[in-house]
């Protein structure tokens, strides 16, 4: 054989040998990444089920003294676009910007405080929110979520692009991402940055009537938990 057809050949079996062990190695990894996910999921469905069992027993509490018990105030919203370009004022556009609802039916969770509620009632004729449960989070998430990744909408397609975005903050998966948001956790901001903003199809069977606030029988406001 000629010398260069040799150490070719060696050449091409010591990187075999090296991409073998690589690959062993990152299958060793990846083996002890989903049982640490395994886990963390079901710490946060025990944390769900417990949160869920202490708000029973403090209304049956409530009621067996003849009380009433006030859940506290909801920190998470899910706001929705209702209304086109046509006939805004500057301010709610503004805010509209600013909360990314660029287009009709584009929906983005808000954390509640001072200031966004201030926002939210500026541009409510043209928006509808509620309080999301976790059934709603998730869905959407699983659904329609899409992550930013240097700008560009990006499908959460594995675990591995929450963790490339979101690893820093301990967000490694897409459980790590629903339980941030939800309980709006200390890294909320980072974890809703993340997500694209949601673009949901129209509302099944239409609106009532845009112009009305949901009370009222119409479409815009507060709908609590009826989001």
């Amino acid at each position: 054989k000629p010398a260069s057809l040799v150490k070719k050949e060696t050449r091409d079996a010591d990187l075999a040998t090296k991409k073998a062990g690589a690959e062993k190695k990152l299958k060793v990894v990846r083996a002890a990444r989903r049982k640490e996910i395994v886990k963390r999921t079901a710490k946060y469905y025990k944390e769900y089920a417990a949160a869920d069992l202490e708000g029973v027993r403090v209304n049956r509490e409530a009621k067996t003294n003849g009380n009433y018990y006030v859940p506290a105030e909801a920190k998470l919203a899910f706001v929705i676009r209702l209304r086109g370009v046509n006939n805004i004022q500057p301010k709610p556009r503004k805010i509209m910007k600013l909360m990314r609802l660029r287009q009709i039916n584009n929906g983005v969770f808000v954390k509640l405080n001072k200031a966004s509620k201030e926002m939210i009632r500026i541009a409510e004729p043209f928006i509808t929110y509620g309080y999301p449960n976790l059934k709603t989070v998730r869905e959407l998430i699983y659904k329609r979520g899409f992550g930013k990744i240097n700008g560009q909408r990006v499908a959460i397609t594995d675990n591995s692009v929450i963790e490339s975005a979101l690893g820093k903050y301990g967000i490694v998966c897409i459980e790590d991402l629903i339980h941030e948001i939800y309980t709006v956790g200390p890294h909320f901001k980072q974890a809703n940055n993340f997500l694209w903003h949601f673009k949901l199809s129209c509302a099944k069977g239409g609106l009532r009537k845009i112009n009305n606030h949901f009370v009222e029988g119409g479409d815009f406001g507060n709908r609590e938990r009826f989001i």
